[in-house]
């Protein structure tokens, strides 16, 4: 969310009556051309008004003149509203790996892969489709051993020395799978539900169904890798169709974490405060002339969300009241821990204020995107990221947050068992794991299986409309009735797919 409410864009300016510049003591910019004419004004003004009656009733009529009313726009979208059951958490934390973290190299053993190794793909597996006809290549074993871990006996891979300790609070889903081995459609799938661009992502169907929790913070918060930007951009926490007040708001680390956020240091709170009240005061004149806008509507919010955040974000922001064996435990102020501990840090102070969706990534243009050697990849953002997201979980479970909070791990799809250029892999959709921990899923076990080399899901196949119905439900919501109205139908997060994983809930 960009936003600016020191100077702010005086284009609503235009077509202000002549009572409204008197009230406000405002000189009205006049556009170039003639007196404008829209749609609704020549509905309104031509043949008396026959139009705007013929139009009105075809609302009423469809139920949806009551959206368009000045009244209902200025309701605020982001209060809190009912869920459709009682749900089992309030909250999400997403650790998103981009790039495509390997699961048989990680969470998923295969000894049979370990026996296979150098030979090529057995027959029986079939034909596979691949990006470079990696197919033919020989199998590569896992780099590292698996282990044992917890009480539980999850086997955890030793790149993960830290997550091991904390495996009994893991549910582990070893059978996901999705529809594209490429990483911006992978991307979009598993944030919005389709390889397509422009639908709305999982935060903004969270924040469009139950709202915010804060006034002060956006329901819906995205922290890039500091490395840079993902394979299919910001659409991955887009608004989509969704109107525009439920798209992510992105935050950076450092002091001014939303862009535009401080005002320059001559203008005092009162001149803050008496700008932001007229603009609001001009935006609704001006909704009450021409109905609903969406993109205007949206900017008000900014305005509004913006004022409340100067004094909230910098105190979210502000790890100077955390004790030091906190920041031990993410590991802030070591390295290579610190960028993404200092962000898990982050993420949980966001949700203690109502922050509602948490999105945390690990891993710029490329991440976790092991062609040409695993070993190097993945021991690099495993000593990044793996003392952190062990120590959220620990910290989230000592404060009590962890039974109504799910934390996600997981990336856009895994990796092949055949090898590339010798000691990597290629992408693979068609068989991953992501890891829950926390609120209504049971603690300490694994969900579905990949076949014998890692390949595909065979045993509870989850796709990613299932992944996305099991969240929603757990929030409380029902996704065939988390609607919304657009291209002629209700359109839905899991289109007209998906299941809840009942057998994975406490």
């Amino acid at each position: 969310m960009m936003v600016n409410i020191v100077n702010p864009d005086a284009s609503f300016l235009f077509g202000m009556n002549k009572s409204m510049s008197e009230e406000y003591g405002i000189k009205t910019p006049q556009p170039s051309s003639g007196p404008e004419v829209n749609r609704r004004g020549f509905l309104q003004q031509a043949g008396g008004g026959i139009g705007a009656m013929a139009l009105a009733q075809l609302l009423s009529q469809e139920n949806l003149l009551k959206a368009y009313s000045a009244k209902s726009v200025r309701a605020n979208p982001l209060s809190p509203k009912p869920s459709h059951f009682k749900p089992r958490i309030t909250r999400v934390i997403y650790l998103f790996m981009h790039g495509g973290p390997s699961h048989i190299d990680l969470f998923d053993p295969k000894p049979t892969l370990i026996k296979y190794a150098g030979r090529p793909l057995p027959e029986s597996f079939g034909k596979v489709m691949t990006r470079r006809k990696v197919a033919q290549n020989p199998l590569l074993a896992p780099v590292k051993p698996f282990r044992p871990r917890g009480q539980s006996g999850i086997e955890i891979s030793d790149f993960l020395p830290h997550m091991s300790t904390v495996a009994d609070e893991f549910c582990l889903l070893r059978s996901c799978h999705g529809d594209s081995v490429n990483h911006p459609q992978s991307v979009y799938q598993m944030n919005t539900g389709s390889i397509l661009m422009g639908r709305p992502s999982l935060g903004s169907w969270i924040s469009y169904g139950l709202g915010s929790e804060s006034q002060d913070m956006p329901a819906f918060v995205v922290m890039p890798d500091s490395e840079g930007g993902i394979k299919g951009g910001p659409p991955a926490w887009g608004n989509g169709y969704l109107p525009a007040t439920y798209q992510g708001t992105t935050m950076r680390p450092g002091s001014n974490p939303i862009l535009n956020l401080s005002p320059p240091s001559q203008i005092s709170n009162h001149q803050q405060k008496s700008t932001l009240h007229l603009i609001q005061k001009l935006n609704t004149k001006h909704l009450e002339n021409r109905g609903f806008d969406d993109a205007l509507e949206a900017r008000v919010r900014a305005y509004e969300l913006a004022y409340r955040m100067q004094s909230a974000a910098p105190r979210v922001v502000d790890l100077s009241e955390e004790s030091e064996a906190t920041k031990r435990l993410y590991g802030i102020d070591e390295e290579p821990t610190n960028d993404f501990g200092t962000r898990c840090l982050l993420a949980r102070r966001m949700i203690e204020r109502g922050v509602r969706f948490v999105q945390v990534y690990s891993g710029g243009t490329n991440g976790w995107d092991a062609h040409k050697d695993v070993l190097q990849n993945h021991s690099r953002y495993c000593q990044r990221t793996d003392k952190p997201v062990a120590g959220l979980i620990r910290d989230l479970r000592q404060r009590g947050l962890l039974d109504d909070t799910l934390v996600i791990w997981g990336g856009e799809f895994g990796r092949m068992p055949m090898s590339e250029q010798g000691t990597g892999r290629d992408h693979n959709p068609w068989g991953y794991t992501v890891a829950f921990a926390g609120g209504g899923v049971k603690r300490g076990i694994t969900y579905g299986e990949t076949d014998d080399i890692g390949l595909r899901a065979v045993k509870n196949p989850i796709h990613v409309h299932d992944l996305h119905a099991t969240i929603l439900h757990l929030l409380g919501l029902d996704h065939e009735q988390l609607t919304f109205f657009h291209n002629g139908r209700k359109q839905r997060l899991t289109d007209v797919a998906g299941n809840v994983i009942t057998d994975i809930l406490s």
